[in-house]
């Protein structure tokens, strides 16, 4: 279901009021599979349309971006298909350092469609792998499949492992930072956080790669509000907390919750 021209998107948009109304019809649960923000654009785009059968969404948890929508009401819960995988380096002390692509590029190696996994959460900002490796969110169909045939990220053998309970991925506390600017326009605030010139703030609007809060935007003047969540595709994502004070020259200080590149 990737979204990469307006035929695309449109075909996108018409699978998922087939699936609202399948659900909705035989009164069961409809999935799709794992969606990126892009893709979630076509679900926002029909959202009053489709929302009579009933809407949810889950990524395995509540950091994860790529997410699967489930359509249905018919009156019992079900558990989404999403399954939890800890893929650990068997030997840590002679690991690699091995990022969220190379973890990625492993999992796809192994002939997997990207639309049946979610989200990867490696420990220490997806830079470096520790103990506890990467946590890695699939569809419950190919969970054990991994689990069986993953065997080497990189140079690092690794061993798969499903996670059992609850888990939410460690290390997912952003880290706090405080940047000047003359005003929370999510253009600024963005320039700020990420070292860039507005220029270039505003080419990653006109490009398609602000997130706020799930939906693509191209307003540059959005006034950022607390608890705002902005993704800035190929940088990271960072949480807006709000003015912490105003500088000697009368610009507003503002806190933000900085997590890695994505």
């Amino acid at each position: 279901m990737a979204v990469t021209d307006e035929k695309d998107l449109q075909q996108l948009k018409k699978r998922l009021a087939e699936l609202a109304e399948k659900a909705y019809s035989r009164n069961i649960y409809a999935y799709t599979p794992f969606l990126g923000l892009a893709e979630q654009q076509a679900y926002y785009a029909v959202e009053r349309e489709v929302s009579y059968a009933g809407v949810r969404m889950e990524g395995g948890a509540p950091m994860c971006e790529r997410k699967i929508i489930r359509f249905g009401d018919p009156g019992y819960e079900e558990a989404f298909p999403i399954a939890r995988i800890e893929i650990l380096p068997k030997t840590p002390k002679f690991a690699e350092n091995l990022t969220h692509r190379d973890f990625l590029g492993a999992v796809m190696n192994l002939g997997i469609e990207r639309d049946v996994t979610g989200d990867i959460f490696v420990p220490d900002g997806a830079h470096a792998v520790g103990e506890k490796g990467a946590l890695l969110f699939c569809h419950e169909n190919i969970a054990d499949y991994i689990v069986e045939n993953l065997d080497r990220v990189r140079h690092t053998n690794v061993a798969c492992r499903r996670a059992e309970g609850e888990v939410e991925p460690e290390n997912t506390e952003p880290g706090r930072i405080s940047v000047t600017v003359a005003s929370p326009r999510a253009d600024g605030v963005i320039s700020k956080v990420y070292n860039l010139s507005r220029e270039e703030s505003r080419e990653l609007f006109n490009n398609g790669r602000i997130f706020i809060n799930g939906i693509q935007t191209q307003n540059l003047s959005y006034q950022l509000k607390a608890e705002d969540a902005v993704t800035v595709r190929g940088f990271g994502k960072f949480i807006f907390y709000g003015q912490t004070g105003t500088s000697k020259k009368g610009k507003d200080r503002v806190e933000v919750g900085v997590y890695g590149k994505m």
